[in-house]
């Protein structure tokens, strides 16, 4: 323990932002991050507990006291040996994960939660600019071939650390450039995609192959890829939307949230974001629009219109809204459920909660507002409030309403692989085997629509389970 009356003597202060008038005429990351001085301090307030729940709360049990203690020593090459021993993309979670481990940190119980987040990003960022962080090459090859079909965060994951083990490994990826939702579900305001592109060279050095623009399941066949390769990793995420099942869902005006932030994102990086969208561009420049679905990709669809020159931006769910603030003493150590503003929200939104969508209003073919009914919960149960139906204006209707799995045509049709009763690959966090011999599963695929902290896990677990299947024994952490 740092200091013992750390957390007595300082506050909880976190990163700040620019202001949202300023931020929002540009796609860059806009948080302002602490200096050293200020984060070993913050640093001083983690009372290393006997039991630090804050291991539980972090899906990847980042060893946090420990790397805490060390940046308030000011031993930073130290902390980020302990952080990556856990985490291989610490400048992810740092950046987009909502850190379930500050929920979990005991001082959250009386007080405010140790800055986690910010002192984990800090250590990483950290590293990067020192030139600590390099290429992890094997000192022997296993002469083992592993294809890993997906590259966002479980795929990535699971490809570093297989490569690292001594593997051959291949990367399918079936867009332009590596990442997945990384790449162009999380907007460029919330993290930078140079930011993958650096740890994809470290990547390639450490013996990592990417094959992008090749679609498993249409441009190789799944069979040519179990005939090649000693073992087959499946971590392509769930990215079968939940449809809007009301009448007129099907004017040109109602759109994916995905396919709404992927075109920004690809415009950001200067290539042609309608050669793979079938309906063509797509932008809520001077227009009305309505966000379905009350999460962080409806949060993310927010920012975005508000960057594109939205003439109005309303943001829907249609559970109730959350309290305020969440009572500690029966929530702790589990993730609370409270109103969470994002900043996002704080650049310009009108939010409404308990709101169910009945019909997409259009005139000659164009969406030109959204039929809403207010819903009842207090009987535990989903009725309508009669009478108070109401219409909001819009031009454009964005569906963020989370995903059902992972899509079936191409790669999962080519498989005998069993599917559980949500449509997600069956396997299980023991070894992440399929039913099919040597053909594994992680990340959402697996697991269904979650964090990129989860992602990241499951990758790593599979790979040491894909280790073990090839070799015997693995000496992969866990």
């Amino acid at each position: 323990m740092g200091k013992e009356t750390g957390f007595l003597e300082l506050d909880r202060k976190d990163r700040t932002y620019a202001d949202p008038k300023e931020r929002i005429s540009h796609y860059k990351e806009f948080v302002i991050p602490h200096a050293d001085e200020a984060l070993q301090k913050q640093a001083s307030r983690c009372m290393n507990c006997g039991i630090p729940y804050c291991h539980n709360g972090c899906p990847v049990n980042n060893i946090i006291p420990d790397w805490n203690h060390l940046v308030y020593e000011g031993d930073w090459k130290n902390a980020l040996e302990v952080l990556h021993s856990t985490n291989n993309f610490p400048e992810f979670t740092g950046r987009i994960c909502p850190a379930p481990c500050e929920a979990s940190c005991t001082l959250n119980i009386i007080d405010q939660p140790v800055t986690i987040k910010s002192i984990e990003c800090a250590i990483v960022d950290r590293g990067w600019k020192e030139g600590w962080i390099k290429p992890d090459v094997p000192a022997e090859k296993t002469g083992k071939r592993v294809a890993v079909v997906g590259s966002g965060p479980a795929g990535l994951a699971c490809a570093q650390q297989l490569a690292r083990a001594g593997h051959s490994v291949t990367v399918f990826e079936k867009s332009d450039r590596v990442g997945g939702l990384l790449r162009y579900g999380i907007p460029d305001f919330k993290m930078e995609k140079h930011l993958i592109n650096r740890r994809a060279v470290q990547m390639e050095a450490e013996g990592v192959t990417f094959r992008t623009s090749t679609e498993v399941g249409v441009d190789v066949s799944l069979k040519s890829l179990k005939e090649n390769f000693d073992a087959l990793v499946l971590a392509g995420g769930a990215e079968e939307a939940r449809p809007l099942d009301i009448p007129g869902a099907e004017l040109p005006g109602v759109r994916l949230a995905m396919e709404f932030l992927t075109q920004q994102n690809k415009r950001n990086a200067g290539d042609d974001e309608v050669r793979a969208a079938p309906r063509g561009s797509l932008t809520a420049t001077g227009k009305d629009v309505i966000v379905i679905g009350g999460g962080d990709t409806g949060s993310d669809c927010v920012g975005t219109s508000n960057r594109q020159g939205a003439k109005s931006v309303t943001q829907i769910e249609i559970m109730p809204k959350p309290p305020e603030m969440e009572d500690k003493m029966l929530t702790w150590p589990d993730w609370p459920m409270k109103l969470r503003t994002s900043s996002s929200h704080e650049e310009g939104v009108e939010r409404d909660w308990a709101v169910l969508t009945k019909e997409v209003i259009g005139e000659n073919g164009k969406v030109t507002g959204l039929k809403c009914v207010r819903a009842d919960w207090s009987k535990g149960k989903l009725e309508e409030v009669p009478g108070s139906e109401f219409v909001l204006p819009a031009d454009l209707i964005l569906l963020a309403m989370g995903f059902i799995g992972p899509k079936k045509t191409g790669m999962i049709d080519q498989t005998n692989v069993k599917l559980t009763e949500r449509g997600n690959v069956d396997a299980n966090t023991d070894d992440y085997r399929t039913s099919e011999d040597m053909l594994f599963a992680c990340g959402d695929m697996r697991r269904g629509q979650s964090l990129v902290v989860w992602a990241i896990r499951e990758g790593r677990q599979c790979a040491r389970s894909v280790d073990e299947a090839l070799m015997g024994t693995t000496q992969l952490p866990r």
